[in-house]
């Protein structure tokens, strides 16, 4: 038995066909994080449970929260934004029906769509992400928002992707921007990491990504790909600054 657990906030646009390319799971399980929106009267349509907990800024304790409630074998989380591609859905089955006790979870390649096109290249693909594991042997750490779950046992690939939409358009990106860059600022202001290289940190994260990844090969997409990363170094840095200089201006009062 296989559950898919999936997070939502305000996720009206991206939900419907999230669940959508869900419905042969033998469960899924959908945790609202406070939407006030048409989210849960989507969700609601494909979900076998839907759960409700208030919307903590470090998603992946809203994420464990839904594992948690998962009662299948095997448990894969995927995001809103996210839709499992026919070719995965066969593959995981495939592993589960033919299953030999060797691996513990999956790491599935991640194809990203940026405003027109799947990006290739710019460290965009394969992009692996820790989504499918036993039950009992993956959780989150829950201390970064960015974190992979962690993996108690054997990790293993699979070949098929799972396709990923980040943004509607480019406000919604500016506004991802400004929650991601604030809680990767927090994360390095907690392990006192030093905002110095203000200009060359988004420097070599251009030139990494573009140049040394290839990100140029995916054309004019690819450019304002890397240049948005690159951006995001830089404001994630100022970011950092600004909450030394106010942690200054506390001990100087």
């Amino acid at each position: 038995m296989i559950s898919i657990s999936i997070i939502g906030y305000n996720e009206e646009r991206n939900i419907g066909r999230c669940l959508e390319s869900c419905s042969w799971a033998d469960e899924i399980v959908f945790s609202d994080c406070g939407s006030i929106d048409k989210t849960v009267e989507i969700a609601s349509k494909f979900a076998d449970k839907i759960l409700y907990r208030p919307n903590n800024p470090n998603l992946n304790v809203n994420k464990q929260f839904s594992i948690d409630n998962c009662s299948g074998d095997w448990i894969l989380y995927i995001d809103p934004d996210e839709v499992i591609t026919e070719e995965l859905k066969n593959e995981i089955l495939s592993v589960i029906k033919s299953d030999n006790r060797l691996a513990s979870g999956y790491l599935i390649p991640r194809k990203n769509y940026y405003f027109d096109k799947f990006l290739r290249f710019g460290g965009k693909y394969p992009d692996y992400q820790l989504r499918l594991f036993r039950k009992g042997a993956g959780r989150f750490q829950c201390k970064s928002v960015h974190e992979r779950i962690a993996i108690s046992g054997i990790i293993k690939k699979l070949k098929s992707p799972i396709s990923h939409y980040p943004y509607i358009n480019v406000a919604d990106m500016m506004n991802k921007s400004d929650f991601y860059t604030f809680m990767k600022a927090e994360k390095m202001f907690i392990e006192r990491r030093s905002p110095r290289f203000i200009l060359l940190r988004p420097a070599f994260k251009f030139i990494k990504n573009y140049i040394l990844k290839m990100g140029f090969l995916d054309g004019y997409t690819g450019l304002v790909t890397c240049l948005m990363d690159a951006h995001n170094e830089f404001i994630t840095m100022l970011k950092l600054k600004e909450m030394y200089n106010e942690k200054k201006f506390l001990f100087k009062n």
